[in-house]
């Protein structure tokens, strides 16, 4: 997916090491609760860098990006979005030390975000 492309370039993505949590099922796409976990000791050696989520069936799929430092403590963020359609969302983490990992999540949603009405 370019989205995903434009944020780790050549570099290879591992699974593993990253928690994406989103109900499977969602109502209303205006206001989803997502959840990411990364497992890291965030020492000043090894920590999470950055953390992006993306959503392949929106209009911009790259909905979420958050950028951490050691003095984070952990790697978890919890946020609300906007899913345009059922989907499938990615969650990547960029490690400090340029390594990325990923997991992701599909969900189906009932009514959609992201659209114009007339």
């Amino acid at each position: 997916m370019q989205a995903i492309e434009k944020i780790v370039g050549s570099n290879p993505i591992n699974d593993g090491k990253v928690k994406l949590t989103i109900p499977p099922l969602i109502e209303n796409g205006n206001l989803v609760a997502l959840k990411v976990s990364v497992q890291s000791p965030m020492t000043a050696t090894d920590y999470v860098a950055a953390i992006y989520v993306i959503a392949e069936g929106n209009p911009l799929p790259n909905i979420f990006s958050a950028y951490l430092t050691p003095r984070s403590g952990t790697a978890n963020i919890s946020t609300r979005v906007r899913l345009a359609d059922s989907q499938r969302v990615w969650a990547i983490a960029q490690m400090s030390d340029g390594s990325f990992w990923r997991d992701h999540a599909d969900t189906m949603v009932t009514l959609s975000a992201c659209t114009e009405m007339p």
